[in-house]
């Protein structure tokens, strides 16, 4: 099925008589949805874009690659850089706006300007009874009620199928650097990641790879700006060790789209696992893991393990959740929910879903 206007969409699931599986660009098969594959790749297209008002809306089937060229024609950008998992996850075809969103997409630069969620201004989408419900606007100001937005980013098409979109993008900067520390374990290389982002030099990237002995920190603005900041933050960083300057643009940004992206694992056989917890928390937690091979973002926040089996039950109780985004079977994806929260999942599942049909087996 694949419908081109929302009253079609709105057709097909009130006559659906069994599961629906919603897909966009197919890249991001993250849970297992089972039913028919009811993709939205023909509503696609960027319906506004204001530059100046730094306002982009477009249909959920729009390919992010035509929204990012759209955006770098007039040096703009999604500044929560989405993360593309084609190469992790070995899909092929082209990621769509409305799955980043479904999903709440996001990569290194989340630690200092938010996710995606944070930039959403406005979802439009058919519920579980062919209703077509639009909820927010295109300006960041807005009393609508209940913010149906935030609830719908990261849902993963379990509350209703988007089908436009609208965001608030921000100007793309002049040039970026990045520092690099050699040599630093774990624990110290968190350390000296709290240590840049708790600086004023505004570090927009903080990553840690203990396979490649590395850890690097970003820096992004005006030339000018970029290079005082990356002399300042040595010294900043000097207790931890010696820093290396990578100036060239260029294989800065391949460095950072390598570690959003989690291109050390792509064709590595096994499981990924996504831990998010506390910073300060991880070194240890990674410990237990048992992994292959670890990746640290997000200044110790967000933590990627190439782990085979149960990495919960390796991990015990601790404060964070972890996801199961490539491996087996017999093991849940999702963190599960405390008792009170997975009731009230489970609530707004049966009012925005009654049949429950919009991609079952998601949250399994």
């Amino acid at each position: 099925m694949t419908p081109e206007t929302e009253e079609t969409l709105a057709q097909m699931i009130v006559a659906a008589d069994g599961p629906l599986r919603i897909v966009g660009g197919g890249t991001r098969p993250i849970g297992r949805a089972t039913g028919a594959a009811l993709s939205l790749a023909g509503m696609a297209g960027i319906t506004l874009y204001e530059p100046g008002a730094l306002t982009l809306v477009a249909k959920a089937g729009t390919p992010l690659s035509e929204v990012q060229a759209r955006l770098a024609a007039e040096n703009q950008r999604l500044a929560f850089e989405p993360m593309d998992h084609r190469a992790l996850l070995g899909t092929s075809g082209e990621p769509t706006i409305g799955g980043m969103v479904a999903a709440n997409v996001s990569g290194p630069r989340r630690i200092t300007v938010g996710a995606c969620r944070d930039f959403m201004l406005g979802v439009r989408l058919v519920d579980g009874a062919g209703h077509i419900v639009k909820n927010g606007g295109r300006v960041m100001k807005n009393v609508t009620g209940y913010d149906l937005v935030k609830l719908l980013t990261g849902s993963y098409g379990t509350l209703g199928v988007l089908t436009e979109v609208s965001l608030k993008v921000l100007p793309d900067v002049e040039t970026q650097a990045t520092l690099v520390l050699d040599g630093l374990d774990d624990a110290t290389a968190v350390a000296a990641m709290a240590a840049a982002l708790s600086s004023p030099f505004e570090v927009t990237g903080a990553a840690h790879d203990p396979a490649a002995g590395r850890t690097i920190l970003r820096l992004e603005g005006f030339a000018a700006s970029v290079a005082y900041r990356a002399q300042a933050l040595v010294g900043v960083l000097a207790p931890f060790g010696s820093v290396t300057l990578m100036d060239d643009q260029t294989a800065s940004a391949a460095l950072w789209a390598a570690i959003r992206d989690v291109t050390a694992f792509a064709g590595q056989q096994g499981c990924v696992w996504r831990l998010s917890v506390k910073a300060s928390d991880a070194p240890a937690l990674v410990a237990k893991a048992g992994a292959r091979a670890v990746i640290y973002d997000w200044a110790g926040g967000l933590v990627w393990l190439l782990a085979d089996g149960d990495l919960r039950a390796r991990l015990g109780d601790f404060k964070g959740h972890a996801t199961l985004v490539r491996g087996q079977a017999d093991v849940p994806v999702f963190q599960p929910e405390p008792a009170p929260i997975a009731a009230l999942t489970a609530g707004l599942r049966a009012k925005f879903d009654p049949r429950g049909i919009f991609n079952p087996g998601m949250m399994g």
